[in-house]
Formats: C-alpha cells, structure tokens, sequence
C-alpha cells in the first residue's frame, strides 16, 4: 500500500525528500490529535497521511509552514511580529546573540601536523631536472 501511495504523491510533491518531510509532519499532527481529512482504512499514521497528500485533502502550504514552525523554539508569529530584514537594515540584538551562541559551541579542529616524511617543504619535494 505504501510504496503505491508514495508514487501517487510524488505527482504532488516531485521531491522525494520533501515529500518525507511533510508527510513525517502531517503523521506527528494526526498522531497530536488532529482530525483525520479520508477514511482510517486500519492504516497508520504514515501511510494516512501519505493519502491525505496524494488526494489533495490536506493543505501543503499549511504543512510547510507547520514544518518549518517545527524548528523554532518560538511561534513564527512572534518572530514575524519584528518584520523580516530587508536589505540595510540592522540585524536584531537577539538574533546576533544566537549567532553568536551557535558560533561558540561550534569546535574548530587543530591542524595535523604531518608525521616525518609528509611535508611538503622544498628540501622534501624531489623535482626532475
């Protein structure tokens, strides 16, 4: 059942990787509660809602803003509120300091030094003559 409801989808949503993300975020909002759109048919939540897609009765618009929502600690609205950056302007003091965080918790690996034998220094480097 699953393998001819993914090809119905990718009707709808050429991207394979797309498709994963919505149907995974269109699953977790029927698994929250959420009122199914087509009938049950004893499938489970994947494959449900991987039918609510390719028979058009769930808004892809409404799962894409419910994806990309799913990746911010605060609602969209809140951030939406404060407007987007247009070109010249100013980056708000918080996003900065969140840049600033992640910048920090990143490692930066030392350089290797190469063992004997595999620098590339001149006296190491035979040329032909």
């Amino acid at each position: 059942m699953a393998r001819v409801t993914v090809e119905d989808c990718i009707l709808q949503i050429p991207n394979r990787f797309e498709l994963c993300l919505l149907a995974s975020t269109r699953a977790k909002q029927i698994t929250s509660g959420n009122p199914l759109t087509i009938d049950r048919d004893n499938d489970k939540d994947g494959v449900v809602s991987l039918r609510e897609i390719a028979d058009q009765t769930v808004d892809l618009n409404a799962l894409q803003e419910g994806l990309i929502q799913s990746f911010f600690k605060r609602p969209i609205s809140d951030i939406a509120d404060k407007k987007l950056l247009t070109t010249g302007e100013e980056i708000p003091a918080e996003v900065e300091e969140a840049f600033k965080d992640a910048a920090a918790n990143i490692t930066v690996q030392a350089a290797v030094e190469p063992e004997d034998g595999m620098s590339f220094s001149e006296e190491n480097i035979e040329t032909e003559d």
